[in-house]
């Protein structure tokens, strides 16, 4: 049996760390998983740290900010393992409560990173997805389509005939509207972080239907995710659930059977239940 090869971003720590160590602990001994992060010092100690658990994850670089470090990946999976198998876009940064930034910078480096920059790792490494492919992008509850309080905007960025490109104008607005004070007139929460979620849940759905499309490949599955209030260093240590319980519906996605009919193009709870992410109800809002 052909090797697969499992890729996670954002993965020397939190969430990505004990997803990475999960599906090392999943898969099958020829499978290769992939810690990726933007130091390769940090990345280094903690595939270190897995190994001394007797597991055998591979790294490599990766900062997703960087168009380059996105190119090199690409071109190393390519001529290492000819594809990819899985990918879990987990990468992301949010801003603390007490941060002193301005509203608009905060918003402008959110959507920058959480939004365009996954797209564009995305826009990378899709054309290197093998039939029976997975992909799970790392989402949140605060990007819950009903949490954006505007409801043309509701209906846009849910609308069957959105592209792409049209939320990429939409994510692009709100950092304009959010730096001169104007987005929660617009019909956007006043929350940057909880705008770049919505807006990867909404190219989430997108991207479905264009690996749909896609003739050459069969059987790729792309969902979203929130994996709970869990505790990282993104929630200062203030989340609820254990790393390890964090990752489980990341690996869920990664790990959806051959064949299977589904989720697909679908908002995946922490308990790896489906919700409904155009009309909820979550199954608890607040993790």
């Amino acid at each position: 049996m052909t090797a697969r090869v499992f890729v996670v971003t954002g993965s020397n720590k939190g969430v990505g760390f004990a997803a990475v160590k999960a599906l090392c602990q999943k898969v099958g001994g020829n499978d290769l998983v992939y810690l990726t992060a933007r130091s390769v010092e940090r990345g280094a100690e903690a595939v270190k740290q897995l190994e001394s658990d007797g597991l055998k994850p591979r790294f490599h670089q990766l900062d997703i900010e960087d168009q380059a470090s996105i190119d090199a990946f690409a071109q190393y999976l390519k001529k290492e393992h000819g594809g990819l198998d899985v990918l879990v876009n987990n990468a992301a940064i949010a801003y603390k409560a007490a941060a002193t930034e301005p509203f608009g910078e905060q918003a402008e480096n959110t959507i920058r990173v959480n939004y365009f920059a996954t797209q564009a790792l995305c826009k990378a490494l899709f054309p290197l997805l093998r039939s029976h492919a997975r992909v799970m992008n790392v989402c949140s509850c605060v990007g819950h389509l009903p949490k954006v309080p505007g409801e043309q905007l509701r209906n846009k960025l849910s609308s069957d005939t959105t592209t792409a490109g049209d939320i990429d104008a939409l994510m692009r607005e709100f950092v304009t509207a959010a730096k001169n004070g104007s987005h929660t007139d617009l019909g956007w929460q006043n929350s940057a972080y909880g705008v770049s979620k919505v807006g990867l849940s909404a190219l989430s759905r997108v991207q479905q239907k264009e690996l749909d499309a896609d003739t050459t490949r069969e059987d790729m599955i792309l969902n979203h995710c929130h994996p709970g209030y869990v505790d990282t260093d993104m929630t200062s240590h203030k989340g609820i659930f254990s790393p390890e319980k964090g990752c489980v519906a990341l690996v869920f996605g990664a790990m959806i059977p051959k064949g299977a009919a589904g989720p697909r193009g679908q908002f995946i709870w922490h308990d790896t239940s489906v919700v409904d992410w155009v009309q909820g109800p979550l199954p608890h809002p607040g993790y």
